[in-house]
């Protein structure tokens, strides 16, 4: 009998790496997967990011007219294209927003300066000034430019400082050294709204967009005060670290209002809750002086005493929007147009603004392979923003030289400030002095 041995190999022995064998590779038998899938996907949104910052140039037009500084920009409810303005000239524009022209002019409508702006129901527009009136403008259609003359005045004891018209009702409320309801068929205020304890001036009163019945106003003594006017009275007033400069309520959520601060911050409120707010939106250098809500309530616009226009994604609190030219000065007022794809921003080197709300968007026609393209680069951009390179030329933003140095001095100090408390809080008795929270901060007292 003839034995035959049989040769056994060890399982991974012909996996073993002898020098000089090439180096294996792993392969992706699918035919439908490339194998360099991946790394082309991340170029490809490395490229989109690259092209959304080449074709970011959302400045359009300057609309000229005023001689002097825009206090205050409204737009006009139920339309996509009509926004007005004031200035301290005493000047009011409207403004066709698709023509990118002036429709209407009224010349020296107030001694002073034009510090309140609203529309009513049919074709008519209510402006306040310093020179205590407030006069009713019919704004329709004219063939021939004449010297205007408002259809009502309405004569106040103290300067006005804003305006606003009810929703639905024709009735319109005043900030001056008190809030007051005003009926448009009536030459005297209807009712007189204050908190018994309340000294301050009220420098911008708001409506709210969906219980109009509720009425929020800022006031000089850093206060933020609810009322209800079917009550007649002051409900909830809550004093604030800082004056708030303007105040805007969500169109969206009836709750949340949007207060711009002095001290440079954004706060949102629930107004259920007014003891702390629910975000905070820090990048300004400067003092905030308007706010306004996108009609979508998904982001928001700011201006600021920084002379930039920002815009900000409704609860991300850091890196907006940032806007600027060389000439525009200190922003006074921004307002978003209807469809939320344009910013109108007013200055006091006398121009109206007008910016895209995407700086990258294009305008014109868009064919269904265009669209499709952009919704592909949008997918790339959002599946690869944690990726370093993707993610810093998202987030990139051309500041001007003032505004960066600014912006750095601001993060020193406030640094300094953090180890300052941090080392005060080390030499100090343990359990006497506890860290607070930022949000705990800017509420000082609430009253009710």
């Amino acid at each position: 009998m003839v034995k035959i041995s049989v040769l056994q190999h060890a399982p991974s022995a012909h996996l073993s790496i002898r020098p000089g064998d090439p180096t294996p590779t792993s392969r992706n038998l699918d035919p439908l997967m490339h194998p360099f899938a991946r790394a082309r996907e991340r170029t490809r949104a490395l490229n989109a990011a690259k092209m959304e910052r080449m074709f970011a140039k959302p400045f359009l037009r300057a609309l000229e007219g005023h001689i002097d500084a825009i206090e205050v920009l409204c737009r006009r409810p139920g339309t996509l294209n009509t926004v007005a303005s004031g200035s301290w000239d005493g000047g009011i524009l409207v403004h066709d927003i698709a023509e990118q022209k002036q429709v209407h002019r009224i010349q020296d409508a107030h001694q002073g300066k034009v510090s309140g702006l609203c529309f009513s129901q049919d074709n008519g527009l209510l402006s306040c000034g310093v020179d205590t009136n407030i006069k009713f403008w019919d704004i329709s259609p004219r063939d021939e430019e004449v010297q205007q003359k408002p259809l009502h005045i309405f004569s106040g004891k103290s300067p006005f400082n804003s305006i606003d018209h009810h929703r639905s009702d024709p009735i319109f409320a005043t900030a001056s050294n008190i809030v007051q309801i005003w009926d448009e068929t009536k030459t005297a205020a209807v009712s007189n709204l204050t908190f018994p304890t309340a000294t301050e001036t009220v420098t911008s009163v708001r409506f709210n967009l969906s219980e109009t019945s509720v009425l929020g106003s800022i006031g000089s003594d850093r206060s933020f005060t609810l009322y209800d006017i079917r009550s007649g009275k002051a409900e909830r007033r809550v004093t604030m670290q800082m004056r708030s400069n303007a105040l805007a309520w969500s169109p969206t959520l009836p709750t949340l209002v949007l207060l711009a601060s002095e001290d440079h911050n954004l706060y949102t409120f629930d107004v259920r809750q007014l003891s702390n707010p629910t975000q905070i939106y820090k990048a300004h250098v400067s003092a905030v002086m308007s706010c306004d809500w996108s009609p979508t309530g998904l982001e928001f616009v700011s201006g600021g005493w920084d002379r930039t226009v920002r815009i900000w994604k409704e609860g991300k609190g850091t890196r907006p929007e940032v806007y600027h030219t060389k000439r525009m000065q200190r922003v006074l007022s921004t307002v978003f147009t209807a469809d939320a794809r344009f910013v109108i921003s007013g200055s006091d080197d006398g121009n109206v603004r007008i910016w895209k709300a995407k700086a990258h968007e294009k305008l014109g026609i868009i064919t269904a392979r265009e669209r499709a393209a952009i919704e592909y680069r949008e997918s790339l951009k959002e599946r690869w923003k944690y990726d370093q390179e993707v993610g810093k030329i998202s987030r990139a933003r051309h500041l001007p030289k003032a505004v960066h140095e600014a912006a750095k001095l601001k993060q020193t100090m406030l640094e300094a400030q953090r180890v300052k408390e941090e080392r005060r809080r080390k030499h100090t008795r343990a359990g006497e002095s506890k860290p607070k929270a930022e949000r705990k901060k800017v509420v000082l007292a609430e009253q009710s």
